[in-house]
């Protein structure tokens, strides 16, 4: 049964258009998806949950990308989760310049992976997280 929710969705789909990426509406609002008004309304924690489990998704297929499968399922969970959180924060581009600390997770030498998080300028830029990040890469 057709309810009046579902005809007034499709013509909002068809009146608002969709648009991906953010943009500013002829009010200058900053509105994404179909005239969704993030400027003024923001989100929901629900919408960002989902958002968020969207883009972990991603990084979690970008850290197997940046180590290759074999060697990203030998790691340990807790090692895993590190290199999906780097993937996530940093994004494939920006991680795959960390070449001196993946030559090391290739050795499973943990001891420089963790040296190598700590000297970057990314562990400068994100500090604490960086930290522990690099602890539960070495302690795991």
């Amino acid at each position: 049964m057709v309810e009046a929710i579902d005809i007034a969705t499709e013509q909002i789909k068809t009146d608002e258009g969709l648009s991906l990426m953010p943009y500013h509406c002829t009010e200058e609002v900053l509105t994404i998806g179909y005239g969704r008004a993030i400027g003024t309304n923001g989100i929901t924690k629900s919408e960002a949950e989902h958002l968020l489990r969207n883009d972990v998704v991603i990084a979690a297929g970008d850290a197997r990308k940046f180590l290759g499968d074999t060697a990203f399922a030998s790691l340990t969970i807790k090692r895993q989760a590190v290199l999906i959180n780097m993937a996530f924060n940093l994004g494939i581009n920006r991680l795959r310049t960390f070449k001196l600390f993946k030559q090391a997770l290739l050795d499973g030498d943990y001891a420089e992976a963790k040296v190598q998080m700590l000297s970057s300028k990314w562990a400068g830029q994100v500090k604490g997280r960086a930290i522990r990040l690099a602890d539960m890469m070495f302690a795991d």
